[in-house]
């Protein structure tokens, strides 16, 4: 599967509004689109996935290695894969957009803001393109789409600046409906803000979909992942409005070595039975009265305390508190497995790849090991004095103090997201 990356100038230049119509264009023109995401992002791959009908793969150099960064792209389907970056090409030290194309061999798309520029989109583009080679990366930077461009004399003159060697794939004309609203955790989900399909439609008849097609290639093959044995095992899976923040990769890291079942705490489902329970991160605030009211959470708790395994990551940590504040001050009993109390802020309190050791053996590690991931969150956790954590941060912030994996019973809960090439799931099913 041939890919290409469509990277930004920096946070805020409308790379997510750029690859939606790219996506869009080229599926129009016939040829079909896994969709991608640079960077540990939940938010940005909920409208690819609503723009391309299938799940957008998460591409991290950080979370994944170089070999299990093409692992996971090539688990993708597709004629061509279309990869958003994240922040600007070169920022990040953990995992850059610029990081995973050098790590894919993929050539760069570059968004540049036209909106009040002409020759000087040319001069950041091959500022952009010289840029590599300084810092020794090895990437292609092969031309750019104009954000924010008028049509006529405005595209003329961004077209005759840029040199030969950089090629114009179009423009994103400057429309108001070309705007996805925003909250505290970054852009609304694509099923609660979808971009009109007629502004795509607009939008794509101004990009070069041949020229993207032409320039696209195959990264490298990877080295296959070693083989683990499916076990018997049955896993619970929240998955609703509260928990929408898990990997494509981890479900079917979790389906290939277990039976996977899903349950909607929100909408009063019970849990099933099961032999684990996996509960993603996700927007619990925002729900915190169901969840309150929640069977299944009730039946969580009630099981934890028998030992039924139970691995709840950042709103799932939040869902299995004592209690959760909200932002307005609002109190609500949570699960009440893990001994600590969470309330909401106005501004994120973390944000970061993550590095954690072990410290003994858990339900997602043997003792020693590291495993890598990221957190990004809004609250904080206010945890009892004999409180035991399992994991020791190396990189991030954590839970509290530099520690994380909160622990009770046979239950695990962090702020930290893994993702499935740490291992992690693997350790989870294999302790079941």
């Amino acid at each position: 599967m041939n890919g290409v990356v469509i990277a930004g100038t920096r946070s805020g230049v409308g790379k997510t509004v750029a690859t939606l119509c790219v996506i869009h264009a080229l599926e129009t023109s016939g040829t079909s689109v896994q969709p991608a995401k640079a960077g540990p992002d939940f938010i940005d791959p909920s409208h690819h996935e609503r723009v391309a009908g299938q799940s957008s793969r998460t591409l991290d150099r950080w979370l994944q290695g170089d070999d299990g960064l093409r692992r996971n792209y090539h688990r993708g389907e597709g004629d061509l894969c279309v990869i958003e970056g994240v922040m600007g090409l070169y920022d990040g030290d953990a995992s850059s957009t610029a990081m995973v194309a050098e790590a894919l061999d993929l050539p760069v798309v570059l968004v540049v803001n036209a909106s009040a520029g002409m020759e000087s989109v040319a001069a950041t583009a091959l500022g952009f393109e010289r840029y590599a080679s300084t810092i020794h990366c090895d990437i292609d930077v092969t031309g750019v789409i104009a954000q924010r461009a008028h049509g006529g004399r405005h595209e003329r003159g961004i077209r005759e600046a840029l040199p030969e060697d950089l090629t114009y794939y179009g423009r994103i004309p400057p429309r108001e409906e070309l705007t996805i609203p925003d909250r505290h955790l970054g852009l609304q989900m694509g099923d609660e803000a979808p971009l009109p399909q007629e502004v795509l439609e607009s939008a794509g008849k101004q990009l070069r979909t041949d020229a993207l097609v032409d320039v696209a290639r195959a990264p490298p093959l990877p080295d296959p992942a070693p083989e683990r044995p499916i076990r018997d095992k049955r896993i619970a899976v929240a998955r609703d409005e509260a928990f929408r923040f898990c990997y494509p990769a981890t479900i079917e890291r979790l389906r290939a070595r277990a039976d996977v079942c899903t349950f909607a705490p929100v909408a009063g489902d019970d849990l099933p039975d099961c032999d684990g329970v996996y509960l993603p991160g996700g927007y619990p605030e925002l729900h915190a009265e169901a969840l309150a009211d929640s069977p299944a959470l009730e039946q969580v708790a009630e099981q934890a305390a028998d030992g039924l395994p139970v691995f709840g990551e950042c709103g799932g940590l939040i869902a299995l508190s004592e209690t959760l504040t909200t932002a307005a001050d609002e109190t609500h009993e949570m699960a009440g497995v893990l001994p600590t109390h969470v309330r909401m802020h106005d501004r994120y309190q973390a944000l970061d790849h993550v590095a954690l050791q072990a410290r003994t053996d858990t339900l997602t590690a043997s003792g020693g090991e590291t495993v890598r991931g990221h957190e990004f969150h809004y609250s904080t956790a206010d945890v009892d004095s004999d409180a035991r954590f399992v994991f020791d941060v190396e990189r991030g912030d954590g839970i509290d103090d530099g520690r994380e994996g909160l622990v009770e019973y046979d239950t695990l809960g962090t702020y930290c997201h893994v993702h499935p090439e740490s291992g992690a799931f693997d350790a989870f099913v294999d302790r079941l």
